[in-house]
């Protein structure tokens, strides 16, 4: 699987699962229980607030920098196992999600609390992807995430990919005259 596209899946994924356990919370809470409700949604709004803030740099975080150097050369294209690695890698938020889901008809102070959790990095993973898009274009690869155990750090596979080419007198074009 592609890492951009496993990045952009990623968002989809932790954003589901936070809109899920917000819905779980409001069913179980009811009409009856509005403190509850207040409080939720006060901090969704910081941990949103929270997410959005640490998203704001278009830059790759240093652990995403750090895979992509660290990566493996392959001239060959990996096999595209797209739900096998989407499982091993985002297993422990499908955990997290029904568990504080199945709490929740029961306790919904577990999953009104839970929802920050996936919210907050939604939102602070969302501008990633276009970061390594952007060093993928520079630099003429693409990266794949390596298939491995769920229970083993995330590996990425460098191939061959197509440079993006920048024709230097249509950019001096571009620039608006001072």
């Amino acid at each position: 699987m592609r890492f951009l596209d496993f990045l952009k899946t990623a968002v989809l994924l932790f954003a589901g699962a936070a809109n899920a356990l917000a819905v779980v919370t409001i069913i179980g809470a009811g009409t009856e229980d509005r403190v509850l409700l207040y409080g939720a949604f006060g901090w969704w709004l910081v941990a949103a607030g929270v997410g959005g803030y640490l998203g704001r740099r278009r830059q790759a975080f240093e652990g995403v920098a750090r895979l992509m150097s660290t990566a493996r050369a392959t001239p060959a294209l990996p096999e595209l196992e797209p739900g096998t690695v989407l499982f091993n890698r985002l297993w422990a938020l499908a955990a997290f999600t029904v568990v504080a889901g199945s709490v929740g008809f029961f306790l919904p102070q577990v999953p009104a609390i839970a929802v920050g959790f996936p919210l907050m990095a939604a939102l602070a993973v969302r501008k990633q992807a276009p970061a390594v898009e952007a060093v993928e274009e520079r630099d003429g690869v693409r990266f794949y995430i390596e298939r491995t155990s769920a229970m083993r750090p995330t590996q990425l596979l460098r191939t061959p990919g197509f440079k993006k080419w920048v024709d230097e007198s249509d950019e001096a074009q571009r620039q608006p005259a001072r």
